[in-house]
Order: structure tokens, then C-alpha cells, then sequence
């Protein structure tokens, strides 16, 4: 492929760390935008330069100038969407959480496959240089014993809950909470490093009527365990630390953007960073984009076993802790 002519579904927040990164990035260029709402549509397509903006669907996904569909809408629209576009031979890029059940995940995995089209999941940790330096450091600190990750993040939709509102990001409707939020971060790193786990185990605060609005996800392996907090009512410090019997590694603001890896030892104390970039979002774009121009489909693929092993996980732990969604 020689150029990414990206489309965009949705114009929440998570758009614009994107589309900023796309204005930075060599071969990829936002060509048109569908929103329900014409006046966002024209918004968004203003601020990014594209020339075109769609409120059908089909006429969106019929447009030949655009091989790459951007899909950042609330979850439990990913499946039908993501099907229409590789239906319609486009490249797909989906926010995270990819879907809300494994059985669609696994669908949408098979189609793009058959079709030879990319399918991402936008989640920045898959692409990130500092998560190659946590895989090759992991062997210093001997056999793993310990996981614990937090991730807490006060949202203001929060406040709106409590004034008898519905957010989206908390209501089941959507396909929403905070296990599928901000503790898949530190579910993904995880999988992303061990493997799909034995067995999960979700200890939720659930609002009443509503979805969860933080907890602790139990993640148990074969020898290990892994604790994971993610909190939308709260907030803390941010980190994600593996313990080995030989040492830790300690990541600083966590899972979501692995800022710095720190490797403690008896014998040595080393801090590693290949991230000068501090924007997450700058590493996910670039390195897709290289990939993508490369044809590189077997790396986007293996990125893909992560994502289906991460569903499974949320879907079953979820479902374990009563936590149930349209469909379920």
C-alpha cells in the first residue's frame, strides 16, 4: 500500500489524539468523515483537512478514495460496523475494546483473513518501543510471582452518574464500564506479555442500574497472579509493576503508555526508555502506518492473537461478576 486514505466512524474524544497524529505522519491522511450529525461532520472535517463528510453509511463505505475505516464508537457498535466495512473491502481500524464477545471478535478475525484486508485494534501499548524493552528485560528478574497493575482515572462522567444521569461510558446498553475501559489496559499488557490466563476472577463496584465504575480483575497463571485495579470513580498513582523471585520491573504511569521500564535487581538498577515522545498516540500511528506500508500483514495478525485472548478474558470475567451486555 502506498498511502492510508482513512475514514473515520464517531467523533467523541479518542478521535483527536489520533487525527493529531495523522497530521504528524508521512503516507496517511484523513480523506472523509461519517457522523450522524452533519454540523460535527463538517467540524471534525475542517479541523483535519478532509474534503468530505457522510451522514449514510453505504455512501461512506462506497466511496473508492478511502482504504482505511477508523471505527471509534461506543463498543457495542464495533461488531456490525467493523463487518460492514470489510464487507465492503476496507482496511479497518477499531477502538479498544474490539468487541464485547469473543465469538464476534473471532468472526471479524476469520473475514478480514479471508479478505486480506488489515484489522487493528487501536489500543497504542501494541505498538509502543517500550514494550519491546519490557519483553526483553523480563528474563532479568527471574520467575514471575506477582502482577499488580492500577489504573485509576476520575471521570467527570462520574459526577454526571451521581446527578441521576446515564453516561455512555458507564451504561451496559453500550457495552461500557470500567473493566472495558480503563482496566483493559492492564488486562492487555498482561496478554500481551504472559499469554491469556486460567482463569479471571472481576470484583466490581457496580452503580445501581449501571455498568461497573472500577474494581479489581484476579488474573491467575500457571505458577503466578496477577492483580489488576482500574477505577473510573477514583484516582491514584498509575503503575504496573511484575515481581520475580530475581527482582521487579516497575513501569512508570502504568499500563497505557509504559512511559519508562525500570529493571531492580541484586546486582543492578537500570531505567530504559526509547519513547522521547510522551504522546502514546504518536507511536501507535507511526508504527501502524509502517507496518501497513510494508504489507506487513503477518505483524498485524499476531497483534490480533492478543486481541481475541484479551476478549475472551473481559467477556468471561464479566460475565462471572454479573455484568452483562445487549446481546449476552
Amino acid at each position: 500500500m502506498e498511502e492510508i486514505r482513512l475514514g473515520t466512524v464517531g467523533s467523541g474524544a479518542i478521535v483527536r489524539p489520533i487525527l493529531d497524529n495523522v497530521k504528524l505522519t508521512d503516507s496517511i491522511r484523513l480523506a472523509a468523515v461519517y457522523s450522524r450529525t452533519k454540523d460535527k461532520g463538517k467540524a471534525l472535517a475542517s479541523e483535519y483537512g478532509a474534503d468530505k463528510v457522510y451522514t449514510d453509511m453505504e455512501a461512506f463505505l462506497d466511496d473508492n478514495e478511502v482504504n482505511f475505516v477508523y471505527i471509534a464508537t461506543p463498543n457495542l457498535l464495533h461488531y456490525e460496523q467493523v463487518k460492514k466495512a470489510l464487507l465492503s473491502g476496507k482496511n479497518v481500524i477499531c477502538e479498544k475494546p474490539f468487541c464485547t464477545r469473543t465469538e464476534q471478535a473471532q468472526e471479524l478475525v476469520a473475514l478480514a483473513k479471508e479478505k486480506r484486508l488489515f484489522l487493528v485494534e487501536a489500543v497504542p501499548t501494541a505498538f509502543l518501543p517500550n514494550l519491546y524493552i519490557l519483553k526483553r528485560e523480563l528474563p532479568k528478574i527471574g520467575r514471575v510471582k506477582l502482577l499488580l497493575g492500577n489504573y485509576s482515572q476520575y471521570s467527570a462522567r462520574y459526577d454526571q452518574l451521581l446527578k441521576g444521569e446515564a453516561p455512555n461510558v458507564f451504561n451496559p446498553a453500550y457495552g461500557a464500564g470500567c473493566l472495558m475501559d480503563l482496566n483493559f489496559y492492564n488486562v492487555y499488557l498482561s496478554i500481551a506479555l504472559f499469554g491469556k490466563p486460567a482463569d479471571a476472577v472481576y470484583y466490581p463496584n457496580i452503580y445501581p442500574g449501571m455498568a461497573d465504575t472500577s474494581g479489581i480483575l484476579v488474573m491467575r497463571y500457571d505458577g503466578f497472579v496477577g492483580q489488576f485495579t482500574g477505577a473510573k470513580d477514583t484516582w491514584g498513582v498509575n503503575s504496573f509493576q511484575i515481581e520475580g523471585e530475581g527482582g521487579y520491573i516497575y513501569i512508570k504511569d502504568g499500563s497505557n503508555g509504559i512511559a519508562e521500564v525500570r529493571v531492580v535487581t541484586k546486582a543492578s538498577d537500570e531505567i530504559f526508555n526509547d519513547q522521547p515522545n510522551p504522546d502514546r498516540w504518536f507511536y501507535e500511528v507511526q508504527n501502524l502506518t509502517k507496518l501497513v506500508l510494508a504489507d506487513d500483514y503477518d505483524a498485524i495478525y499476531e497483534r490480533l492473537d492478543v486481541m481475541l485472548d484479551v476478549v475472551a478474558t473481559l467477556e468471561a470475567s464479566r460475565k462471572k461478576a454479573g455484568i452483562l451486555f445487549p446481546g449476552d
